[in-house]
């Protein structure tokens, strides 16, 4: 505000906003009918527009297309020579001739009364009758000096719906708005008005966000479902009973509800992230209740009553359940609350994984022992007093595998005591072969998901006229309706289509198409195969410079701007443009990058008309008039408006279009002096033919040029290190520099956040064990399940081909906080025993093969809930599948190895500990000899 008395008369208003992706279209839908473009545009902007904009979480409805009313005055240049009038003059006369204005106040009596002058046009034929003085004072109506014309504006762009002629929408929801809902109010109401509108009017989806989120919300809880279900069936198998079984499923809607309570209280919706967060957290949901149970179940079989099981049972392990899952919960604390895009993405399934960890500790600790203690029963394996079903004798088999699987285990983890050495070298071996492969794993912001959506952008030479335009987008629509997956086609051209995006500008030379394409379980191909064939056959189209994208990730594509963004710096245009093109060079060199541009690629042709001054001084002329007249004849000037049945029309003043056709039309304009005379404006006037920039931008007040690339076949952090390699070699002029920007900016800042949340949640783990332990040394021991927690990760990412990202770093930090709980459970059963008596390998041949069903199981439902999201079907599957393969790679190996791991590193530092205490008692001893000596 403090800068716009600076600004020119005719600059729009400024718009200051915070980039966010609340801010991208929620809906697009067009708007076809049998009807005048000018009535069909009049029916979207009084009728439609208004009833969309009063629904509740309705920010905005823009309308694209159509054809607009305007009054149009056409003024002859013979007759305003003829009579000596120009055309400022002309103008001055609409402006004071039509005006609506408060008079004050007058007395009546003793009532007060408005007085109110109303001069407004009450028709476009009272235009005509506005009077223009002449320099004699006679008077002339505007009628005599040219031709009122009511019609309509002139065609800058046009929207089309597949090949109709269209009125395109385009729908933004408030900040607080929920998508789905305004989504669903918005259909509601275009269902009611097709009833009430005429029957040839047709509404036509375009995009629409909210059945994509709708879809992946689905598919997130049929993973839930299914990750339930999984899980059970773990239970099923290791129980063998069907009663406990229902106890631990029990627990999972149970604490499903309690998480559901504390969402609603924080304000949380519903989304891909906290749904996907509660997916996750099933898995994990039901440990402590299986932990607990196990030992319940195990007292059981001991010969303890139901009761008494379920208060030892419970007592016995409530430490240590309580404690793995304040390790898990601790992660999540920095997710939530360090800076950056990552922990505003994350930070809902974050929180979500954190209430349903503290609901289902509380269903462990309180409802399972309750229910345990009423209906718990044992299965006698062998009750040889009944004749046995089949599901009985499969019980006993699998019961008598499970004690197989003990005994085995006893015995390599005896042996591995006894070599301890070859097992710490082994696990350092697996450790480094496995990091061997990270090279072979790439880096990434995001996973891309396939939305079904496409755009197409299109850009030919600056100043190229829109019919030609026109041709080359109807030659994009012909081969995109031969693509089988391709269910709408929508088209803009010109000014005011879809394709012009916020912040961006458009003109006669560029164009757009959206495609929606048929839902994912009707196609074959992804976004990706269709946007790359037609990518291909668009090469055909010679003379345009066409750009192909698939739909972007939960619209943070238009948030980042290109994968490849260099940001040139410096004082200097033409440098910069000199610099930007062997920046150019630079990445087109490297493989996997495509459609490299330069924002100072192509200027914009420009006819620069310079005013002599002395000579238009001559001639009684100033700059002012001479632009009026100029700007007059090129493009007209809208002076005033006309207001009828509640609407406002612009009343253009201009010369005929004919008048003014190329640049010999222009410098023979002539203008008329104050003097009388008729001076051409080649006269008064210099013309120069210049390339102008397009954009031209600053960052921190210095000027900037940005070379960006899509990339194809590669992952973005190695064309990075790639690029910035060979940008090292470039050789920058003083006070010129560069920077990454794009997803590549998004990627390291994300990275070093994420890094940050990861050592505070490393340092939260071991601050919340060393509490419960009361000990520095046992959550030492536990935390070498960390780095073994490596190798699954990278042979995860490595076998599934999926690239590292923002989603599996979450996925590692998880891992922190869940790979702990089973160290705790063991190590803490140990320190149990010895306490009673055993001797340390005792302690840890007894802990051991006792702790193993319950570190499987917790292990295999945390594993097997997750599966479904690892697998990564469905709509927007591929967002979570990242950090599914990061948990269940990370959980397998390092359960497997820490069964074996961790009891090696507690008997060596048990050992070392016992040496270190026997110094101190030995040095003791001689220092208490030498004193009383």
């Amino acid at each position: 505000d403090l800068a716009r008395w600076v600004f020119p008369d005719d600059v729009e208003q400024p718009m200051v906003m915070k980039m966010d992706p609340n801010m991208m279209p929620i809906m697009m839908f067009g708007l076809t009918g049998e009807m005048g473009q000018e009535d069909l545009f009049k029916l979207a902007e009084d009728t439609i527009a208004p009833r969309l904009e009063r629904l509740p979480g309705v920010a905005s409805v823009d309308i694209s297309g159509g054809r607009e009313r305007e009054i149009r005055i056409e003024l002859d240049p013979a007759k305003l020579s003829a009579y000596g009038i120009t055309f400022t003059q002309v103008a001055g006369a609409l402006q004071g001739d039509n005006l609506a204005l408060s008079g004050g106040t007058v007395s009546k009596g003793s009532q007060d009364y408005l007085v109110r002058i109303t001069g407004e046009f009450v028709s476009p034929q009272e235009i005509g009758q506005v009077a223009v003085v002449t320099g004699t004072g006679a008077q002339v109506r505007i009628k005599d000096l040219g031709t009122v014309i009511d019609g309509q504006k002139e065609v800058t762009g046009f929207s089309r719906i597949n090949g109709r002629d269209s009125i395109a929408f385009s729908i933004q929801k408030q900040t607080t708005g929920n998508t789905v809902r305004v989504s669903q109010a918005v259909n509601k109401a275009l269902a009611e008005l097709k009833d009430e509108l005429p029957a040839n009017i047709e509404f036509v989806p375009i995009m629409d966000t909210a059945e994509f989120i709708q879809f992946s919300i689905d598919n997130v809880v049929n993973n839930l479902i299914l990750g339930s279900l999984l899980a059970a069936l773990v239970l099923y198998i290791f129980l063998r009973n069907l009663r406990s079984t229902l106890v631990i499923a029990f627990s999972i809607p149970v604490s499903v509800i309690g998480t559901f309570i504390l969402m609603y209280f924080s304000g949380m919706t519903l989304n891909m992230m906290s749904l996907g967060g509660l997916a996750l957290g099933v898995g994990m949901m039901v440990d402590n209740s299986i932990v607990i149970l196990e030992n319940i179940y195990r007292h059981r079989e001991e010969g303890f009553n139901r009761v008494e099981a379920a208060k030892l049972g419970a007592r016995q392990v409530a430490m240590a359940v309580t404690a793995s899952t304040l390790t898990t919960v601790a992660v999540f604390v920095p997710i939530a609350w360090v800076e950056g895009i990552a922990s505003q993405i994350f930070r809902q399934l974050a929180l979500t994984i954190t209430f349903s960890l503290a609901a289902s500790l509380l269903v462990a600790l309180t409802l399972i022992p309750m229910i345990s203690s009423q209906m718990m029963s044992v299965t006698v394996a062998n009750d040889q007093s009944k004749r046995k079903s089949f599901y009985q004798k499969m019980f006993i088999v699998t019961g008598r595998w499970l004690d197989k699987l003990d005994n085995i285990y006893r015995k390599v983890l005896a042996w591995s005591l006894k070599h301890r050495r070859r097992v710490v070298l082994l696990v350092i071996l697996t450790l480094v072969l496995s990091l061997g492969l990270t090279p072979f794993i790439g880096s990434e912001f995001i996973p891309s998901v396939d939305q079904g959506t496409i755009s197409i952008s299109v850009s030919l030479p600056y100043g190229t006229k829109l019919a030609e335009t026109e041709k080359v987008i109807a030659r994009l629509e012909e081969i995109c309706v031969n693509i089988p997956e391709v269910e709408v086609i929508s088209a803009s051209v010109g000014s005011g289509g879809l394709g012009a995006g916020l912040g961006s500008s458009s003109g006669s030379d560029s164009g757009s198409l959206n495609l929606a394409l048929k839902p994912l379980a009707e196609r074959s191909r992804s976004t990706e195969q269709v946007a790359d064939e037609i990518r291909t056959r668009a090469k055909e189209i010679a003379g345009a410079e066409i750009s192909v994208s698939a739909g972007d990730t939960m619209g943070m594509t238009s948030m980042m701007g290109a994968p490849i963004n260099v940001v040139l710096k410096g004082d200097s245009l033409e440098k910069l443009d000199e610099l930007a093109s062997q920046v150019k060079d630079i990445i087109s060199s490297i493989e996997g990058t495509r459609e490299v541009k330069s924002s100072l690629d192509e200027g914009r042709p420009e006819v620069e008309v310079t005013v002599n001054r002395q000579k238009a001084a001559y001639y009684g002329l100033n700059a002012a008039q001479i632009a009026g007249t100029v700007r007059g004849a090129v493009q007209g000037q809208v002076v005033t408006t006309y207001r009828t049945d509640g609407d406002e029309y612009d009343v253009r003043l201009a010369l005929p279009k004919e008048s003014v056709k190329n640049l010999q039309d222009l410098s023979s304009l002539s203008i008329l002096s104050p003097m009388g005379y008729q001076v051409p404006l080649s006269e008064v006037a210099d013309f120069i033919i210049v390339e102008g920039p397009n954009t031209i931008e600053r960052i921190n007040q210095v000027r900037t040029v940005n070379v960006t690339a899509q990339i194809i076949g590669r992952d973005l952090n190695s064309i990075v290190t790639e690029l910035e390699g060979k940008l090292a070699g470039l050789s920058f002029p003083s006070g010129y520099e560069y920077e990454m920007g794009g997803s590549a900016e998004m990627m390291a800042e994300s990275f070093a956040d994420l890094g940050l949340a990861l050592i505070l949640a490393i340092i939260l783990v071991y601050m919340v064990m060393a509490s419960q332990f009361e000990s520095l040394f046992h959550p030492f021991v536990i935390m070498f399940t960390m780095p073994v927690t490596v190798i699954g990760v990278v042979l995860g990412l490595f076998l599934s081909g999926n690239n590292f990202n923002v989603v599996a770093f979450i996925g590692v930090i998880m891992l922190a906080g869940i790979v702990v709980n089973n160290g705790i459970v063991l190590i803490d059963y140990i320190n149990v025993l010895r306490n009673e008596g055993l001797k340390r390998t005792e302690a840890i041949l007894k802990a051991g093969p006792t702790r193993l069903r319950p570190i499987l199981m917790t292990t295999l439902t945390t594993v097997l809930g997750m599966l479904p999201l690892a697998i990564g079907v469905g709509e927007g599957g591929e967002l979570s599948a990242p950090m599914g393969v990061v948990v269940i790679g990370g959980l397998t190996t390092s359960t497997l190895l820490t069964l074996i791991f961790v009891p090696v590193v507690y008997s060596i530092f048990d050992d070392w500990g016992a040496r270190l205490s026997r110094k101190r008692i030995k040095a003791k001893n001689l220092e208490v000899k030498s004193l009383e000596g």
